[in-house]
């Protein structure tokens, strides 16, 4: 990793992992994005995907051990409760409160790429450090550093219901309270082909309950039913 500036990376190991690394290059790779070695191939040749692979493993163990010690309840609720926890909006949005995105290499293309692309990149950029703070100090410290910022989710995530898929829920709740089955209308489409903003509405019978949006119709279906989920419970 000659001749670039390393000292931002190790701050950002100081102050917000609580430990220098010593082998630096770990930490940078993790950070460092497959297209960013497409665009610098005569000074980089390594990118984060093998890392990732690594931490997303580490990662599943370690919330897996976590539910199975710590919950008595069967086997699918368990999962449905792993997979709150490790989709790539919960583990996007711990890498967005770390703070690691202006240390993240990737092309001029991916810093111009939409919200969904940039999330998708946090994502596994988080389990890649996880890849490697599990290299450079073994399995407790990314088990503790998982539970810091992913289990510690866990709660909330029980108390909202968010771990449910909102679109049974919502069908569920509309039903026993409405006599309705939900109906999903695209009300709007905005932006290009490649980064399309979708704007649905959940509909008991005629009448409009909520809206949601998101970059695709099925991801503003989900937004619209949480939407329409929380006015059921107010």
């Amino acid at each position: 990793m000659t001749g670039m500036p390393t000292a931002p990376y190790q701050q950002f190991a100081r102050e917000k992992l609580g430990f220098e690394f010593v082998n630096l290059d770990l930490l940078i790779t993790a950070l460092t994005h497959r297209s960013y070695v497409n665009e610098h191939r005569k000074s980089v040749s390594d990118h984060n995907e093998r890392l990732e692979f690594l931490g997303d493993a580490v990662l599943e163990l370690s919330v897996t051990n976590y539910l199975f010690r710590n919950y008595d309840e069967p086997e699918g609720i368990l999962t449905s409760w792993r997979a709150a926890l490790v989709r790539t909006e919960s583990i996007g949005d711990a890498g967005q409160k770390l703070g690691y995105e202006p240390l993240v290499r990737m092309s001029r293309g991916e810093k111009q790429g939409g919200e969904r692309a940039r999330l998708q990149i946090l994502a596994n950029a988080f389990e890649a450090l996880i890849g490697a703070i599990y290299l450079e100090r073994g399995y407790d410290e990314a088990d503790a550093f998982i539970g810091r910022h992913i289990v510690s989710k866990l709660d909330n995530i029980l108390k909202e219901g968010s771990w449910r898929d909102p679109k049974s829920h919502l069908q569920e709740v509309m039903q026993r309270i409405d006599g309705h089955t939900p109906r999903y209308v695209v009300l709007e489409e905005v932006g290009p082909d490649h980064d399309k903003i979708f704007t649905l509405g959940v509909y008991s019978g005629e009448r409009l309950v909520s809206r949601g949006t998101g970059p695709s119709k099925q991801a503003a279906q989900q937004e619209a039913a949480k939407a329409a989920l929380q006015l059921y419970r107010d």
